[in-house]
């Protein structure tokens, strides 16, 4: 009890001054910006706008539809909901202990006490922010990517290696069986990682008879790895399916496949099944991020405090605060460690004096900002109120086994999920493994993990 305590107060203290910290960064990137891009770049503590007139105009309707227009295309449609509201609602630390004494307050039915706080209020999600608005001019009339990086992201060969491309496709590594091949399965990696969390781990230790008969695809999803990392993009649910289909399921004639999915690939893995549930062999989910929401909250806000409790310890909850409520404090971590992945690279060979193999450092590094901090909140907060209805279409169309994977010492994603996920779909099975967390789940297990695929895909195989 003691120890709580101390962490909620040392992490009050650490996290008002974060919110100064970022609220001043804020300003200082303006001018940066400025200065290095001679051109001045929204964040979501901009002000709030509804409508464009440079390039074309921005309509928001009842039916949460942002409607884009201009003089030389035709008028596209992006549904609000894609956009999720914890991008621009992230109340400060202070005002959050404001708005639960309150609350607290009115629950005691203090109502002499309760005037004197004023209750913290949120923008309507019927709004559309500048930031927002100005990426979505870049969609405005079919204008092409910017590949060109920012002055804070790295601009090395291998982060940029998809401007060298003509295709407007994911990285996707491709292993297996190349003739006769039997069945396809998908592997989708977590947040700010890559496909080499597959690639060097379970796909060496897979059998040769697996390897004949399974072709293995392992992507970067869209702003990581060797993927795409468009400036202007919002990294929304859509975007990220769209890829996928186009960078596999199209290009390769896949007609049914298998899913294994990490963490937040675990969300895309599900929406990837409810749009496709007659391909799908099976569905393999580790980590699963599934949080019902209670009543009366708001389903997105309530993800992101459970994902982002705003903690000091766990050190791996620390990192997640940081990187879901403060933009440009995150943006500082994203400029010291992703734009110089190659010094951290060296150094943790140095240190190591190159005994082990750095490809999760490879995988933390090799992402921009503006991917990270979209996919983190329009992917994990912003689906937070579709993942039941996902899990409800699985249970009554999907055909194929359902097994879930957690690690019992997992600081992230608590077990609770897991079993949360079987609540809705009471078929799947749930594997819990000892003195596993988060990352050695499949790291430091990976052969047996993949015997436990092999497995699954053997009983759900079309030949059986």
């Amino acid at each position: 009890m003691a120890g709580r305590i101390l962490n909620e107060v040392i992490s009050f203290f650490v996290f008002t001054i974060l919110d100064v910290l970022d609220f001043l960064l804020c300003y200082i990137y303006r001018v940066i910006d400025f200065i290095v891009e001679a051109e001045w770049k929204p964040c979501y503590c901009s002000s709030v706008k509804q409508t464009i007139t440079s390039s074309g105009t921005i309509l928001v309707s009842e039916s949460k539809i942002v409607c884009l227009t201009s003089s030389s295309s035709s008028c596209n449609k992006l549904q609000l909901e894609e956009i999720s509201d914890t991008l621009y609602t992230r109340s400060s630390l202070v005002s959050e202990v404001s708005k639960s004494t309150m609350n607290e307050l009115k629950r005691l039915k203090l109502e002499n006490a309760a005037p004197i706080l004023k209750r913290g209020t949120l923008r309507s999600t019927f709004t559309v922010n500048s930031s927002i608005v100005e990426m979505l001019q870049g969609k405005i009339g079919g204008l092409k990517s910017n590949i060109v990086p920012r002055w804070s992201d790295c601009d090395c060969k291998t982060c940029n290696s998809w401007t060298a491309s003509s295709k407007d496709s994911l990285f996707v590594h491709v292993d297996g069986a190349k003739e006769n091949v039997q069945e396809n399965v998908i592997f989708i990696h977590g947040f700010i990682s890559s496909s080499e969390f597959w690639t060097e781990t379970v796909f060496p230790n897979f059998t040769k008879a697996t390897k004949s008969k399974y072709r293995l695809f392992a992507v970067d999803l869209l702003g990581f790895g060797r993927s795409p990392k468009p400036n202007e993009s919002l990294y929304t649910l859509r975007e990220h399916l769209d890829m996928i289909e186009k960078s596999v399921l199209e290009p390769y004639n896949v007609k049914s496949f298998h899913i294994v999915a990490h963490s937040l690939g675990c969300i895309l893995a599900l929406a990837l099944a409810v749009k496709h549930p007659a391909l799908i062999k099976s569905l393999t989910l580790l980590a699963p991020p599934y949080f019902p929401t209670p009543k009366g909250e708001e389903a997105t806000q309530y993800m992101m405090r459970r994902i982002a409790p705003r903690r000091v310890w766990p050190v791996i909850a620390f990192g997640a605060s940081l990187a879901c409520w403060y933009e440009h404090v995150s943006r500082t971590i994203c400029l010291l460690i992703c734009k110089n992945h190659r010094l951290w690279e060296f150094l943790t060979k140095l240190i190591t004096r190159n005994r082990i193999r750095t490809y999760l450092v490879d995988g933390f590094c090799c992402h921009t900002h503006n991917a990270a901090w979209h996919t983190l909140h329009n992917i994990i907060c912003g689906t937070a109120g579709k993942i039941e209805g996902y899990l409800d279409m699985v249970k009554n169309r999907l055909k194929g086994e359902v097994t879930v994977i957690h690690g019992e010492d997992d600081e992230l994603i608590p077990v609770e999920c897991s079993y949360n996920v079987q609540s809705r779909v009471p078929r799947a099975r749930v594997n819990v493994v000892k003195n596993k967390d988060h990352i050695t789940i499949v790291v430091g297990r990976q052969q047996a993990f993949a015997r436990e695929l092999e497995e699954i895909w053997n009983n759900n195989s079309t030949s059986n």
